[in-house]
């Protein structure tokens, strides 16, 4: 500014231009400043648009070049092959139009590209029926074959008259294992063990609700142990303290009377003296028996004798209903020969 000040002379040829760079200068000045000052009351748009669309364009591109395996996939191809064992969903090499996922009503399900909801969850794509039927016989050649004597309900109860139930989970968690899967169960029929009059009752009464008169079965389960081995040791454990236990008679037991049974014991009671006194009379044979004697007495001599016994047991035992003394009274004209009641 100095220079310019001191160069200066009024009405020159170089005074006219100075003033004129001087101004073209300014002028310069004054637009790029005014340019600033209107960008700095506007923001810049970011466009993004073009952006997008030569993305888009690129996918479509690289789509055409190299398709989805799926969609390269043969109709005969052997799904073992594709999908051999579990693993992570893979929406390449599914030929199958899945969806999966939660979207308002009366939308449709996202797809499978890009499906987080089919990746984080397991999946049975391997367990196809054809490959389980390859699986299956890849399998055999290590199986042995199924007995032939066991071909029939009555023969496996037979040779195998105890069943163990346990039950095995596959589920998403942290941990491979399933509280439930410890339960174990121990099925049998209690005919199937050798008892005796006693000891079968006392049995009975040890296992309290976990025999079923019905079916004769009786079901003991465990699951107070951690592991399914302790619980089916436990379970076996149990049957053995209860069977032994059964069989031993306590000094108490041999005081027992009649009015201390818990349950109608036929042939000690006063019914089959009756019964064994009246067919003695009908042989014209008086004689005095001992408790002993009438306990013994064999009442299958007695025509319909048998019948009339189960008719009062059940009658004491479980309770008086008109079934049961309608068939304690057909059981009684039986015995006394007597003709049936005719039904109005």
């Amino acid at each position: 500014m100095s220079l310019f000040i001191r160069n200066y002379k009024p009405n020159s040829l170089a005074t006219v231009y100075n003033v004129k760079l001087w101004r073209l200068n300014s002028t310069t000045a004054d637009s790029v400043m005014k340019k600033d000052d209107e960008e700095e009351q506007e923001f810049r748009v970011l466009d993004i648009l073009k952006k997008k669309d030569r993305m888009q364009r690129r996918v479509v591109r690289r789509t055409d070049i190299q398709p989805d395996r799926a969609d390269r996939m043969a109709l005969d191809q052997k799904w073992g092959n594709v999908w051999p064992g579990p693993k992570t969903f893979h929406p390449s090499s599914v030929p199958l139009p899945l969806r999966q996922g939660y979207v308002p009503k009366g939308q449709a399900p996202p797809g499978k590209k890009a499906n987080a909801e089919l990746m984080k969850i397991p999946n049975f794509l391997h367990l196809t029926p054809p490959v389980i039927k390859s699986q299956c016989e890849a399998l055999k050649q290590f199986c042995t074959e199924w007995p032939s004597l066991l071909n029939s309900e009555e023969a496996i109860e037979k040779h195998y008259p105890v069943e163990v139930i346990t039950s095995d989970y596959c589920h998403a968690s942290p941990s491979i294992r399933n509280p439930l899967a410890r339960i174990v169960t121990l099925r049998f029929k209690l005919s199937n063990l050798k008892l005796d009059k006693h000891s079968r009752d006392k049995f009975i009464r040890l296992v309290g609700e976990r025999y079923d008169k019905e079916s004769d079965l009786v079901t003991i389960t465990a699951d107070r142990c951690p592991v399914r081995a302790q619980n089916l040791d436990y379970v076996n454990y149990l049957l053995t303290a209860c069977y032994h236990e059964a069989w031993n008679v306590e000094e108490w037991e041999k005081d027992k009377t009649e009015e201390d049974m818990e349950y109608y014991e036929w042939n000690n009671n006063a019914s089959k003296k009756s019964l064994v006194n009246w067919f003695m009379r009908t042989k014209n044979e008086f004689k005095d028996l001992s408790e002993d004697e009438y306990r013994s007495f064999d009442v299958s001599v007695i025509p319909n004798a048998e019948e009339y016994k189960e008719a009062v047991s059940s009658l004491m035992n479980d309770g008086e209903s008109v079934d049961m003394v309608r068939k304690y009274g057909e059981s009684v004209r039986k015995l006394l020969g007597l003709p049936e009641k005719k039904v109005m």
